[in-house]
């Protein structure tokens, strides 16, 4: 954590499948969060000195052997502590309650009937209140000093607290949408709870960011690894503030672009583009191509081209020169979604869990890595970044070669290159785009029997994906108007060779991840 947020709120992982949202809604109070593993140590938790602690849900039962536990000390500290799911088990748990198997389990939405509404917890708060439930086991009795603050028909402890030893559990998820006052809660605990001012804020984030930047390379060489996306881009021009031309930007075209992107980047970064930064393209297509041949499966292509990339950057570096730093556009749901202590790996990112184990820099620099996407957007804008760069389209490190399902090809992306471009253009001439957080085609593996111009035609299926929402770390499917899609699908099948039929995606994440590998 910089000097731009002196207070924090601790998360601490307990395997949920929520961690990141708990964060994000902290952060959406102007309080400054960090997610760490139920591991940490007692000493790490002391030097940090949060404001407060909220403990995460969990696949576990907390009386199963082997189960993720917290130490007692932990909540003799006196730092206020607020358990969600799993944890508010824990709480009881470790502190004498009893936690057993539910006679009801409770999933999704629910109704939850507030008893105590003197709590801080529920300071205006409805009596009665629509939250979100997932669970199988259930407080049965509450530990010595605390009391049931809420409750459902199902569930006699909704939620509890010991006010006295700050102290506040809700079996329930107030971080996520479908709990309709959660935010309320959230910001409750925050503020009134854990006496949070709410100092987090973007301008000062990127003022300390310059200067420990600057402090940490001094003198010294570095190389961005530019992708042209927004991620990379605020770290690039966060570089050039800080260091100015001791920054070289390294574009590799991979061969794994959408299409004209590559060009796209070359017209903004480099010598005719805005930004006044030592630009480079490296076009290594026919390297990535024959690196990936054969390879289907998604971890594996992910940690290929993550490795390539680097192999890449160091033979750059060496013709530059003295090169020590490595810059990443890493931003956090890319850090936790890559493996976070002993929570699940939901995907390796290629410029983190998709690292090789030796790479050549002397350090790898991520200035973004402690922020979220619609962070990095604001940051953006402080950094004077135009809104058509700030508000681009998300695309990912390893590109199309994770929006093709199974082997990647020229053909095959050659394919999706071309639906991708006409679907993008539909949605944008329509209208569409507005409020959509991500919208894209990506390559089935799967081929079907199709008929075109009388004759039988076995081709591939294309699938559109369009999500909305502001962090990346949960999602759901936009609505696309039918009309829209029947123009894309149209277009697709007609101009796209190889293709003869258009799927459209209505998954959420979760339980997907709004890309496909």
């Amino acid at each position: 954590m910089g000097e731009a947020a002196k207070e924090m709120i601790l998360v601490l992982d307990f395997g949920g499948q929520y961690n990141q949202l708990i964060a994000r809604r902290v952060r959406e109070c102007s309080v400054y969060c960090e997610v760490h593993p139920y591991t940490l140590s007692m000493e790490s938790i002391r030097e940090m000195a949060p404001k407060g602690i909220i403990f995460t849900g969990g696949p576990n039962s907390v009386y199963e052997e082997n189960s993720a536990l917290c130490s007692r000390e932990l909540l003799e500290m006196g730092i206020p502590i607020l358990g969600i799911c799993y944890g508010s088990q824990l709480m009881a748990h470790v502190l004498g309650g009893e936690v057993k198997t539910a006679p009801v389990s409770e999933y999704g939405r629910t109704e939850v009937s507030v008893s105590d509404r003197d709590s801080l917890l529920f300071r205006e708060v409805s009596g009665r209140t629509i939250c979100w439930m997932s669970h199988t086991d259930y407080i049965a009795d509450v530990p010595k000093g605390f009391h049931a603050t809420a409750a459902t028909t199902a569930c006699p402890v909704a939620a509890m607290e010991d006010a006295g030893r700050k102290l506040y559990a809700t079996q329930f998820h107030p971080e996520v949408m479908h709990t309709e006052e959660g935010k309320q809660m959230i910001h409750n605990f925050v503020f009134l709870v854990c006496g949070c001012s709410g100092d987090w804020k973007m301008d000062a984030f990127v003022a300390s960011a310059v200067e420990q930047l600057r402090k940490k390379i001094g003198d010294g060489k570095a190389l961005c690894a530019l992708s042209g996306g927004v991620d990379s881009s605020v770290a690039a021009v966060l570089l050039s503030k800080a260091i100015g031309k001791q920054l070289t930007c390294v574009f590799v075209d991979h061969g794994l672009l959408r299409k004209d992107e590559g060009d796209q980047v070359e017209a903004v970064f480099g010598t005719k583009g805005s930004y006044d930064v030592k630009f480079i393209r490296v076009n290594a297509k026919e390297r990535f191509y024959a690196k990936l041949q054969g390879v289907t499966d998604p971890e594996q292509k992910r940690k290929i081209i993550g490795e390539e990339f680097i192999r890449v950057f160091e033979e750059q570096a060496k013709k530059i020169g003295k090169v020590d730093f490595l810059v990443q556009g890493t931003i956090y749901p890319d850090v936790i979604e890559s493996g976070l202590g002993k929570s699940a790996v939901i995907k390796s990112h290629h410029n983190v869990g998709g690292l090789p184990d030796f790479v050549d820099f002397k350090e790898i620099v991520e200035p973004l890595r402690l922020l979220f996407k619609d962070e990095v957007r604001e940051a953006g804008r402080q950094l004077g970044i135009p809104d058509y760069l700030v508000d681009r389209q998300p695309f990912p490190g390893p590109g199309l070669g994770i929006r093709i399902i199974g082997e990647v090809t020229e053909e095959k992306v050659r394919i999706v290159q071309e639906a991708d471009a006409i679907y993008r253009e539909e949605v944008v001439k329509s209208g569409a785009s507005k409020g959509l957080g991500q919208y894209f085609a990506a390559l089935t593996n799967m081929r079907s029997v199709g008929v075109m111009g009388d004759g039988r035609t076995y081709d591939y299926a294309i699938v559109l994906r369009a999500v909305k929402t502001s962090d990346f770390m949960t999602a759901e499917s936009a609505e696309l108007p039918w009309d829209v899609l029947q123009a894309v699908t149209r277009r697709i099948v007609n101009e796209v060779k190889g293709v003869n039929r258009v799927l459209y995606d209505c998954t959420g994440k979760p339980p997907a991840t709004i890309e496909f590998e």
